[in-house]
């Protein structure tokens, strides 16, 4: 009954999502996970098609719509960049979605700038998906980010309610974020530890969420005393393409690298490490470091 609160709905931000609504989501996840795995196969999309409009670059947002519709039986059409659409010719972006919406069955679109997601949603004439949408949101990788932190808390037998959440690195344009903390806040007596450089803090907007849901706000700009005894740590990149002037670096910034020893150091056994990719994995890069990939606290793929 709760998933037909989503029937036919955009999906634009986490606001939009309940604690019984997502109970029933991640119980037909559950049940569709062989499909994904390859292990099982359905057809139920079968004569369906996603239109798949990313303006903006991304590799694994992408390509997770498309095999998961093809999974289900269903087709793909696709545009890749402004450059290779109408909208160089200029077309506006709610006449793009007025006429692709006649072409397909639900819509997923990424996009540098934050409000084209809404302007293609009232302009639509079916449902439309956030694929992330400039510095605002990623609902969709924040749907991913809370069922591996479910997955992985209950492997340990453990409850959400009352856990300690670190969220470092940019924080002020990271998308994956400002979804989490949404999403999260719907759970009770959570500890959000707000760790970054002074100029990449998260935006009030999204504390003052956490906050008036009950929750309790740490906000630190030193790497180690933030990570320092958390539960879930999720770390993110700068986002460069969004960060402008805003660059984290040794100088600036303090120092960002997450390293196998830091983590050693600080986190507890129990800790589930999270990053949502792509990670800046160059040396000495401000980020998570390569040499903990084999640490057993990073979350495997869900």
């Amino acid at each position: 009954m709760m998933m037909n609160a989503l029937h036919r709905q955009h999906i634009l931000s986490s606001d939009q999502f309940e604690l019984e609504t997502l109970d029933a989501l991640y119980s037909t996840a559950d049940m569709l996970r062989p499909v994904a795995l390859g292990r099982q196969y359905t057809r139920i999309l079968e004569g369906a098609v996603l239109a798949s409009l990313f303006f903006e670059a991304s590799t694994r947002t992408r390509l997770s719509f498309d095999a998961a519709f093809m999974r289900l039986g269903g087709a793909v059409s696709h545009t890749t960049g402004v450059e290779f659409s109408s909208l160089m010719k200029g077309e506006s972006i709610a006449d793009t979605a007025r006429v692709i919406s006649g072409y397909a069955d639900v819509m997923v679109i990424r996009h540098e700038q934050e409000n084209v997601i809404h302007e293609s949603a009232k302009a639509s004439l079916v449902p439309v998906i956030n694929g992330g949408n400039g510095a605002g949101e990623h609902p969709t990788q924040s749907l991913l980010d809370l069922y591996t932190i479910r997955s992985e808390f209950a492997k340990q037998d453990r409850m959400i309610n009352g856990a300690r959440i670190a969220l470092v690195g940019d924080l002020k344009y990271g998308r994956t974020i400002h979804s989490l903390i949404k999403l999260l806040s719907l759970y009770q007596n959570l500890t959000f530890v707000c760790t970054s450089p002074s100029h990449l803090v998260c935006p009030q907007h999204y504390i003052d969420i956490a906050e008036n849901a009950g929750h309790r706000i740490e906000v630190h700009h030193d790497l180690c005393t933030g990570i320092t005894g958390c539960d879930v740590l999720y770390a993110t990149r700068v986002q460069g393409e969004r960060a402008g002037g805003d660059i984290l670096n040794l100088e600036d910034g303090g120092d960002f690298c997450l390293t196998q020893a830091k983590l050693n150091a600080h986190c507890p056994a129990h800790c589930v490490v999270m990053h949502p990719l792509p990670r800046d994995s160059r040396l000495g890069a401000q980020d998570l470091s390569s040499d903990a990939d084999q640490d057993p606290r990073l979350a495997p793929p869900v």
